[in-house]
Formats: C-alpha cells, structure tokens, sequence
C-alpha cells in the first residue's frame, strides 16, 4: 500500500471514502455481483439469464446454490486450474453426490459428456451436457492436509498451497454442513488414466481455455476447490485459474430430460428418480 493511500485512508473518513471508490472495480479473481455485470460473458450466452459468475485463482474455494435448471460452466483460463466438485441437494443436504456411484452405475470411470453426476439415492444432480477437455478425473479425489504438508511444506485452507479437503471443509461450513459431510470429490481439467496394471497416471490438462457444462435436475449447493490435483507431478504448486458462470437452463433441461428416453436403462432410471422426488415437492 501506498504512502498516499495510507494518508488517506488514516482517518474514519477517509477510509470509508476509499471504500466507496472501489465500488465497481472488478479484479481478475472475484465474484461479479451481480452476475448479469459479468464483463466478458461469451457469445453463445445472453448475460441477462447469469446467477454466477466468478473467477476463483488457485488455492481458493468457491461455493452457491443453484436452481434446477441451471447450467454451470467451469472453463480452465490459463491450462493450469483443477476444479474439484462437490454436490449436495440443496433441499435435502444430507443426500450428497456420490462419486462411487457417478461411476458404477453408468459403466464408465471416465467423465465426459452424458456423464451423470449421481447422489447416493440413486438420483441425477447433474448430467454433463457439454466437454472439450476430456481430462477429469472421478477416481483419486481431493488433496489432504498431511498430502500437501508433505509435498509442498503446507496445506491449510489459508497458506500457499491449500489442500482440497480443507478448502471443502469452510465451504461446507457456510451451508450449515460439517467435516463430516465432505464426501469423495471428483474433479475437472486434470486427466488421470488406469493403466493395465491398475497404476493411476497422471495425464495432466488439456490446456488452456478447455471448459465443461454441467445442467442440475435438482437444486443443489455447489462446492468448488480450485487446488492441486492429488496426482500433479509439479514439484511446487501451480494451480491457475478458474472462471465459473452459471446461467438460467430450464428449457436446456427439459430437452435433456425428454432426451433420455433413448439413454441407456441405468440413466433413464436415475433421471426418473429425480423427477419423482422433485414432483413430490413441487406442484
């Protein structure tokens, strides 16, 4: 901070006049509120339908509630983010996203698109409707405290090099969950493979500017740790940016919904079972 600024901002006065001059300033790592502010939105989007739209630097955690029928985009800025998701159905948060399932019942360990993002009573929270990275991963999980101590020299929420679990852990906090509630993540934009030997290799990004689009069928609070993969190879943390916008989608999941009459059997399933506790609840 400046001298000039510490001048000004030396008195009751002049630090609420400084405040008030930030007012409309947007950073490269921030929520823009409200969303439909968003600066750049891309060109197939009409930013008067955004509810979300953040930039979340590496290291750091990010987390909202969104409606049925929302469409969420992660986009890797710059090749370097791995965006670790967590789902937990927003009306009923003890019913959470769980990642054996997301990959048992579909036959396929790889995430791409059609993938649905199943909760542990065999209902659809998300189907991934959209993917040009390909490099995901539903097997390793997030990264722990004593991982990252070991790797990197530390791993709490607030240092250099955050593990997931901890960032997943304050943002539980602020929907009312606890440590208990963190269950296995999957996560985005870092490629792990199974070799024939049953080795886990690391396939590292698919680069810069790759993005994934997930619709919910249900509402859901969104948790995101933007942090190391538990298999990066780099020495030293790295992680970059992470840019998220969600958007209005209804019409985008009722297409979706219709569509799955020529999916396999274990989707048509899983999608039936969400629209019948979600006709339950709402007339």
């Amino acid at each position: 901070m400046s001298s000039t600024t510490v001048a000004a901002t030396g008195t009751t006065a002049g630090a609420r006049d400084h405040a008030r001059a930030q007012a409309g300033t947007i950073t490269d790592a921030m929520p823009v509120v409200p969303a439909t502010g968003w600066p750049d939105p891309p060109a197939d989007l009409d930013a008067s339908l955004l509810t979300w739209a953040e930039t979340v630097p590496g290291g750091r955690y990010t987390t909202k509630v969104l409606a049925r029928g929302t469409r969420l985009r992660l986009r890797d800025i710059d090749g370097r983010a791995c965006a670790h998701l967590l789902l937990w159905r927003a009306e009923c948060p003890w019913e959470r996203m769980n990642v054996a399932d997301t990959v048992k019942v579909p036959w396929q360990a790889y995430l791409g698109t059609g993938h649905p993002l199943l909760s542990d009573q065999g209902r659809v929270l998300a189907t991934v409707v959209a993917d040009d990275s390909a490099h995901h991963d539903a097997l390793c999980g997030t990264t722990t405290l004593a991982d990252n101590a070991t790797k990197y020299g530390a791993g709490t929420a607030h240092s250099d090099s955050p593990a997931g679990r901890e960032l997943f852990t304050l943002a539980a906090a602020k929907h009312g969950l606890t440590p208990t509630d963190v269950a296995p993540s999957l996560s985005f934009f870092h490629g792990v493979v199974v070799e024939a030997d049953g080795t886990l290799t690391s396939k590292g990004s698919a680069g810069l500017d790759k993005s994934v689009d997930l619709i919910l069928h249900l509402p859901c609070v969104v948790a995101i740790a933007n942090t190391a993969h538990p298999l990066d190879p780099a020495p030293s943390f790295t992680t970059g940016p992470l840019e998220v916008l969600a958007w209005r989608a209804a019409d985008e999941l009722d297409d979706l919904i219709a569509a799955s009459a020529d999916r396999d059997p274990e989707y048509q399933r899983a999608v039936a079972n969400s629209e019948d506790v979600w006709a339950a609840r709402h007339f």
